[in-house]
C-alpha cells in the first residue's frame, strides 16, 4: 500500500526513562552476558498449556475500523477513533459462547495508533472521540470470563515512522517502553503476538532491530509471557526460529506443515478481512462447519490453536451475524481438554553468526556456490559436485567466534533435489591448531532440520563434512543462544 511519511517528534526523553524496566522488573529472570536465560522445561510447559486452550478469538479493532481499510490512515486524526458504544463483556461472552481459550486485542496496528494511554507521545485512546483505556477493558472483561488475555503489537508504526532502513535507537526506545507498558500495567499476559517486523513487506529485518533485545525484555518483564512474531513466511515449519509459538497467517494463504512438531498458531477472518467494514452485517461469513471440521480440528491434531479474527464494528460491538456464528461454532464444538503432547523444540533467538561471513566448499555443482548454505534463504541450497560421495562447506571468521548450538538444514522436496535424504552421514568439525576436530556427528537425518547443542566451542572455521551420494544443504547454522 501507499507508505506516506507522518512527521513528528519523538518526546523520548524523560518519559522514556521512567519507563523502562526497573532494576527489579529485570531480576524476574536469571542473564547471562548473552541475555534472559529460559528454563526449557518451562517454556515447553507453558507451550503446552497454550496449545491446550485450543482455539481463540482475534480482535482487530483500531482506526482501520473507521476507514473501510485494512490498514489505518497515518496521516488521519485520531478523532476519527470513536467506537461510543464499546462492549467488551460482549466480546467475552462472544468467545464463551464458541468455547474460545483466549482471546488476542491488535493493541497498536500498523498505522501506530495506540489503544491505551500511552506515556510515549504516540497518538493514542485519549486524544481520540474515546478516550477510554480500551486495553483495560479488553483484559477486565475476558479474565472475568475466564479467557486468557494476549495482546498483538505492531512494529511497523507509520506515525512515528518506524520503518525499514531508517530504524534509530529512540524508535528502538519507543518500541521498548511501549512494550514495557502493555507488559507491566494489564497483569499476565499469555503471549505477546508481533507483527511487521522481519517480513518481506515490511523489510524491518532482525538485523535492524534484532529480535533478541524485545525477547530479553518480555521475558524479564513477564517470564511467562510468550513471544511470538509473524515471521512463518521467512523459516520454515519444522523449527522455531524467533518465537516460542510458530504464527501462521492461514487468511495470507500461509499452510501448517503436516506432522508440524512445534507448538503453533493459525490465524484467519470469521468476515471477510481483518477490520470491519460497512457491509459485514449482512455479508457471508465462514460457516460454523468448516471452521470446525476443516480448520480448528484438524489444526489441533497437528499441534497448532485457530485463532479466528472476530471484528467489531464501529459502535465497539460484534454485529449480531457475528454473534450468531459464534454460538453456531460452541454447538458444534466442545473445547474438551489438552491436545497431544508437544516433545522439546529447539528455539532459535540469536543471529545466525555464519550468515554472510566467507565460505569455501570442496566442490559445487556447477554455480551453485557454497555462499547459498549461509544466505539465510531456505529456498536456495548449495550441493556437491556430480558423481561426489564425499563433500564439505566451510564457513570462515576473521576473529574467533563463541557458539553453543548448530542448525543443518538439507533441501528435502526442494526443486531437483527429491524428498529423500542424500546423506549417509555427517559431521561438523572446528580447526584447532591446524587439524580438524569433530564436535557434533550424525548418520542420515530423520528430518530435513537437524540441531545440536553443544559446549560452547570459539573457533574462526567451521566445517561440515558430509557422506552420500551429492548431498546438499539450505542453512548451516551456528549460533550462541543464552544458557544456565
Amino acid at each position: 500500500m501507499n507508505r506516506r511519511d507522518f512527521a513528528k517528534s519523538l518526546a523520548l526523553t524523560a518519559t522514556m526513562a521512567s519507563l523502562w524496566p526497573t532494576k527489579q522488573a529485570f531480576a524476574q529472570a536469571p542473564k547471562t552476558a548473552r541475555g534472559v536465560v529460559v528454563d526449557p522445561a518451562r517454556l515447553r510447559d507453558l507451550q503446552q498449556a497454550f496449545l491446550d486452550l485450543r482455539f481463540g478469538m482475534f480482535i482487530h479493532l483500531n482506526m482501520a475500523t473507521f476507514e473501510e481499510r485494512e490498514w489505518g490512515d497515518p496521516l488521519l486524526s485520531p478523532k476519527l477513533f470513536n467506537p461510543k458504544h464499546l462492549d467488551t463483556d460482549q466480546w467475552a461472552r462472544a468467545a464463551k459462547s464458541a468455547n474460545m481459550g483466549y482471546a488476542c486485542l491488535t493493541t497498536k496496528h500498523h498505522d501506530g495508533f495506540c489503544l491505551w494511554p500511552t506515556k510515549t507521545g504516540s497518538a493514542n485512546v485519549m486524544q481520540s472521540s474515546y478516550p477510554h483505556d480500551v486495553v483495560r477493558r479488553y483484559v477486565d472483561s475476558f479474565r472475568a470470563a475466564g479467557l486468557k488475555p494476549c495482546l498483538y503489537f505492531s512494529i511497523l508504526d507509520l506515525r512515528q515512522d518506524i520503518r525499514a532502513r531508517i530504524v534509530t535507537p529512540e524508535k528502538i526506545a519507543l518500541i521498548k517502553a511501549q512494550i514495557t507498558e502493555l507488559l507491566t500495567n494489564y497483569g499476565p499476559i499469555t503471549a505477546l503476538i508481533l507483527d511487521g517486523w522481519n517480513a518481506s513487506w515490511s523489510r524491518i529485518s532482525y538485523e535492524q532491530l534484532p529480535y533478541r533485545e524485545i525477547y530479553d525484555l518480555v521475558k524479564s518483564l513477564q517470564p511467562d509471557c510468550l513471544l511470538t512474531d509473524h515471521n512463518a513466511g521467512s523459516y520454515p515449519g519444522t523449527a522455531l526460529y524467533y518465537t516460542d509459538i510458530k504464527q501462521y497467517e492461514q487468511h495470507a494463504g500461509q499452510k501448517i506443515p503436516p506432522n508440524s512438531p512445534v507448538p503453533s498458531q493459525s490465524g484467519t477472518t470469521l468476515q471477510r478481512d481483518w477490520f470491519w467494514k460497512k457491509a459485514y452485517p449482512t455479508s457471508e461469513l465462514a460457516s460454523a462447519k468448516t471452521i470446525v471440521d476443516e480448520w480448528l480440528v484438524p489444526f489441533n491434531a497437528n499441534h497448532c490453536n485457530l485463532i479466528l479474527n472476530v471484528a467489531p464494528n464501529s459502535d465497539g460491538r460484534f454485529d449480531d451475524n457475528a454473534v450468531k456464528r459464534l454460538a453456531d461454532i460452541g454447538a458444534l464444538w466442545k473445547n474438551d481438554g489438552p491436545v497431544a503432547r508437544i516433545g522439546r523444540s529447539v528455539t532459535i533467538t540469536t543471529p545466525n553468526l555464519a550468515a554472510g561471513k566467507p565460505a569455501w566448499a570442496s566442490a559445487s555443482d556447477e554455480a551453485v556456490g557454497p555462499d547459498l548454505a549461509f544466505d539465510e534463504n531456505f529456498r536456495s541450497y548449495w550441493l556437491a559436485d556430480k558423481g561426489k560421495t564425499d563433500a564439505w562447506i566451510e564457513v570462515r571468521f576473521d576473529a574467533p567466534v563463541s557458539f553453543n548450538t548448530l542448525s543443518i538444514v538439507e533441501p528435502r522436496g526442494a526443486e531437483d533435489y527429491g524428498t529423500d535424504s542424500r546423506i549417509a552421514s555427517y559431521s561438523v568439525e572446528v580447526e584447532r591448531n591446524g587439524a580438524w576436530v569433530a564436535i557434533a556427528s550424525g548418520g542420515t537425518p530423520a528430518d530435513a532440520y537437524q540441531f545440536h547443542e553443544i559446549a560452547r566451542t570459539t573457533a574462526k572455521r567451521v566445517r561440515l563434512v558430509l557422506k552420500g551420494k551429492q548431498p546438499g544443504i539450505t542453512e548451516f547454522g551456528l549460533y550462541d543462544e543464552p544458557r544456565a
